[in-house]
């Protein structure tokens, strides 16, 4: 979507929510938020999403009273805004506020421990929500090692050990080809005696 199209939504966006506010007078209408506002490329149409405070029932019945005023609502835009087209406008129901304090509840009803069990003894205590059981997560190929658990006495003791046996163990001597730097001092190793350029 354009930069041009995104002001032009929220310009709508702002705007009738103004109007629905101050101007439209319809006991029907109770507690409306506009969240957002789709429009066609060519501004001939417009999806105005509500939230709607209430009941079922009253958000019905708001429903309708938007889509009735619509056309009042169009008309105070074109006086307005000055674009091109004024979209006709289409009014959506727009849940998700709901279905956020709906999926909180349920957190905090499972957090309290008010969720009914599934597996209760008690067959009438089926639960209305069904969230999916948490698993653990099974290594896969490719994964990082697991870090080493600090709170491990076990590890924490074993590694110490480990460093002690390294410093103590005698060191391997390796040959060098000739000409090779050695890297501890920076310099040449020293000819042996008899060797050739």
């Amino acid at each position: 979507m354009s930069q041009r199209l995104d002001r032009v939504d929220e310009l709508l966006r702002q705007e009738i929510g103004a109007i629905l506010a101050r101007e439209v007078s319809d006991p029907r209408i109770g507690f409306v938020t506009v969240t957002k506002v789709e429009t066609t490329p060519d501004l001939s149409e417009a999806r105005v999403w509500v939230s709607i405070i209430g009941t079922p029932d009253e958000r019905k019945a708001t429903l309708r009273a938007l889509e009735h005023a619509m056309p009042f609502v169009r008309r105070n835009l074109g006086v307005r805004i000055r674009i091109r087209r004024i979209p006709a406008l289409h009014v959506r129901h727009d849940d998700t506020i709901e279905r956020g304090t709906r999926v909180l509840k349920l957190l905090d009803d499972i957090g309290s421990g008010a969720v009914a069990d599934p597996l209760a003894d008690d067959a009438s205590a089926t639960p209305t929500e069904s969230l999916p059981t948490p698993v653990p997560r099974l290594p896969r190929e490719g994964d990082a090692p697991p870090e080493p658990d600090p709170t491990n006495v076990e590890a924490s003791a074993v590694q110490p050990r480990a460093r002690a046996a390294r410093r103590t163990a005698p060191r391997t001597a390796t040959k060098r080809p000739h000409g090779a730097r050695d890297d501890r001092k920076g310099k040449r190793p020293p000819r042996e005696p008899g060797a050739g350029r």
